[in-house]
């Protein structure tokens, strides 16, 4: 082995201070963009428009700009102007033979947010930003009217083109205007500013501080799409105004979201809120720090989960629910729309991108603003609260239920598939499940009887036992405790809900197979209320059926015929035996039926009739249909009395009728 340590020394002088290269003004930005803007690619590109538009909202949300304009002209070309006080022009105590002007755009790390003095809150504090931009474009001219006088400089590819120029007296102007083209040695010739997603940036630095108007303007001839060529956005509401027209019609568990403001003590900065709870949709993030998009969350965020997550425990031991202590912050916070907005000084990112706030006291700071508040909004409306908290309790139900599914797979993830399928499943013996189905049926006696009249490869049989659970006005944890649900469940083998999987279905058809009576018929409903709240997708791609066995059994002489229902067995003694005696045998249940008739009437493909349960046009959206089962199967015993008084009627005049 080599001795490293004792190793001859290179002699050679190739490597000396010559070697070591010095990169002056703004070189560094454009040999390594992705080290400043993230890369090359149009999010950076689209970055340089948001580093200009966080100077000027700096400026509103220090309380000196009122309006900000943004208007994208052909070429490129990005002009964002605000009526605050304008960058200083005077010259520069370090650089006198500089202004201010030249030395912020020209020069990295400069600027006026590091002692806190210009700006107690801002969103570019790397002093950077502008600078960066000037780096990657072709073209950059700023203008600056400061004690109603105008003043002008130009730049290009970070050099200084020009002197500041004085440009004379200007009346009703006031702020910076900044004008640049990127530059497409940079990012390519083909690369565009997109107005969609410029209007949609505007439109959110709007909501995050209310005092502020931003204008929007585009060249016509830009638009693909349906962006407007103007717009104003202004929004007194702030982050509720946008939540609110995020969330548009969707149901919530609250009707009331929750929404607020706090400063922070000491004038430490502030924070606002807005949180809604959709019943039905996936739900998204949206974390901003002194204006700036956190995308990647960070402190901020997790002071905002353990507000939320202490308040909704408190309020559960409060109403005696002993489950919320299990409450864990993906319980509360996933699946909603969450927006957080804080200002603070001096905030630390993990980038110039700053896709991640790392200051410390944020979390600290966000949590205390927030606690009260949503104590507060838990039991003023205690109704609002146990909606909430039965909200939360089930998606917690939901992930442990989803753990416990993934301990299973572990424990058995070298077991025959068939050592897992639940004791009382008579299955069928091929493999393969097309062809296949699979009969449930109530009780051992249909169940015997199914047994013997199936076809043994492609018949598979599953008793139950009783009335099965009602899923529509249980929780998930009582669900996941039913032994009848989980045997279904494991001889399905597709799983439920949003890891309902059709091609892990091991029958190509499920088939409900109920007494022709009114019990029957009810289990019939109860395990059709299952499949489409557990197993939707299987039922949208036209697995499960019905069985429809017979009520009657009608003879004359040799020959006998089988009836569903009470029109069947009329239209049938009216046609096929009319004007004779008819001999009527009534089955009280499946079980009551030999094998060979259940196989002639209900079980045989050649004899059989089965009717497909479908779901609605309407399924995409659902909310009709999960109305519909709410009312008929969920836990309000009035819904279902309401549903029985609009719709009597009908049923008697189609009763008439026929």
């Amino acid at each position: 082995m080599t001795d490293l340590f004792n190793a001859p020394i290179p002699t050679s002088t190739d490597y000396n201070a010559s070697s070591i290269e010095v990169l002056e003004g703004l070189e560094p930005v454009r040999r390594r963009p992705g080290m400043y803007v993230g890369g090359t690619d149009e999010r950076a590109f689209h970055h340089l428009a948001a580093e200009v538009l966080d100077n000027a909202m700096d400026e509103a949300v220090a309380g000196h700009a009122t309006r900000i304009e943004m208007t994208l002209e052909p070429g490129n070309r990005l002009i964002i102007s605000d009526n605050g006080r304008g960058i200083p022009v005077d010259p520069h105590p370090k650089f006198p033979d500089k202004s201010a002007l030249e030395v912020i755009m020209s020069t990295l790390h400069s600027g006026g947010k590091f002692d806190g003095k210009a700006y107690a809150t801002s969103g570019g504090l790397h002093g950077v930003g502008v600078s960066v931009v000037n780096a990657l474009s072709i073209e950059t001219v700023v203008e600056v009217a400061l004690n109603k006088e105008l003043y002008r400089q130009r730049f290009s590819q970070g050099l200084t083109v020009s002197p500041l120029e004085k440009l004379g007296p200007i009346q009703n102007r006031r702020g910076t205007t900044v004008t640049f083209v990127p530059d497409p040695e940079i990012f390519g010739a083909e690369m565009a500013f997109k107005p969609a997603r410029l209007h949609r940036l505007a439109r959110s630095k709007a909501y995050l501080f209310a005092g502020v108007e931003i204008r929007w303007k585009c060249a016509p001839e830009l638009i693909t799409d349906d962006t407007p060529v103007e717009a104003v956005f202004q929004f007194p509401g702030g982050l509720s105004d946008h939540l609110r027209e995020q969330v548009g019609e969707r149901e919530c568990a609250t009707a009331e979201f929750f929404s607020g403001r706090q400063d922070f003590p000491d004038s430490q900065g502030r924070a606002e809120w807005a949180i809604a709870w959709p019943l039905w949709s996936e739900g998204s993030f949206s974390w901003y720090c002194n204006t700036i998009p956190t995308p990647d969350g960070g402190t901020h965020e997790a002071g905002l989960r353990a507000a939320i997550v202490k308040g909704i425990r408190a309020f559960g031991a409060l109403t005696g629910q002993k489950r919320a202590e299990n409450i864990q912050p993906e319980d509360v916070i996933s699946g909603s729309e969450s927006m957080l907005s804080v200002f603070i000084r001096d905030p630390q990112f993990q980038s110039q991108t700053k896709d991640r706030l790392t200051s410390p006291e944020a979390a600290r700071f966000v949590e205390n603003a927030m606690k009260d508040h949503f104590d507060h909004y838990l039991t003023d409306n205690m109704e609002r609260g146990r909606a909430l908290l039965t909200f939360v309790l089930d998606r917690m139900d939901d992930r442990l239920a989803r753990r416990a599914e993934r301990e299973v797979k572990r424990k058995t993830a070298t077991s025959a598939r068939k050592l897992r399928l639940p004791g009382k499943l008579t299955d069928c013996s091929t493999d393969d499940p097309a062809g296949t189905e699979i009969y449930i049926v109530e009780g051992d006696s249909a169940g015997g009887s199914a047994k013997q009249a199936r076809d043994r490869k492609t018949q598979a049989i599953l008793p139950i036992r009783g009335k099965i659970l009602n899923v529509a006005s249980a929780s998930a944890e009582k669900i996941r405790g039913n032994s009848e649900i989980a045997d279904l469940t494991l001889a399905l083998g597709c799983g439920t809900r949003d890891r309902c999987l059709p091609e892990n279905l091991r029958y190509e058809r499920v088939i409900i197979m109920t007494d022709a009576d009114v019990d029957g018929a009810h289990i019939a409903t109860l395990l059709m209320t299952f499949f489409f709240q557990e197993m939707p997708e299987l039922v949208r791609q036209g697995h499960l059926f019905l069985a429809q066995p017979p009520l009657y059994r009608l003879t004359v002489g040799a020959k006998s015929l089988y009836a569903r229902d009470d029109a069947h067995r009329a239209e049938i003694e009216a046609t096929e035996f009319k004007g004779k005696k008819v001999d009527v045998g009534r089955f009280k249940g499946l079980g009551e039926m030999n094998p060979g008739q259940l196989r002639e009437t209900t079980m045989d493909p050649k004899t059989r009739t089965l009717i497909r349960v479908t779901l609605p046009q309407e399924y995409e959206d659902r909310a009709g249909v999960r109305d519909l089962v709410e009312r008929l199967m969920g836990k309000n015993p009035e819904h279902r009395f309401n549903f029985i008084q609009e719709n009597a009627a009908r049923v008697d005049e189609e009763a008439i009728d026929a």
